[in-house]
């Protein structure tokens, strides 16, 4: 008797105001505020910018690089046209279709 749990807030604590001058995200272990750390700070977001571009045509250039035999045949995939589609498509049924007809006349006979 009289050993209920206090009851429990509806809704959640509000945290505490951080202060301090606004920073950018990404920014390195300086204050973020000062000339000195703003070049520092345009410095390296053009090294990042430089580093992300090296990257992006690094994997550019090894996607484009041919792996062999299944890798020229992919590529040449790629570079087929819509109409080349069609026109491998509309070979291949007529293919099919006169082998088809040849087994046909065959077992009729």
């Amino acid at each position: 008797l009289g050993t209920a749990p206090p009851p429990q807030p509806k809704t959640a604590p509000i945290p505490a105001r951080v202060g301090g001058p606004p920073r950018t995200l990404g920014g390195g272990s300086g204050s973020g505020g000062g000339g000195a750390s703003g070049e520092r700070s345009n410095a390296d977001a053009d090294d990042a910018r430089r580093r992300a571009a090296e990257a992006a045509e690094a994997r550019a250039k090894a996607a484009n690089k041919s792996t062999g035999k299944l890798g020229s045949q992919l590529n040449a995939q790629k570079k087929q046209t819509q109409t080349d589609l069609l026109k491998d498509a509309s070979t291949q049924q007529l293919r099919q279709r006169d082998a088809d007809a040849a087994a046909e006349a065959r077992t009729y006979n």
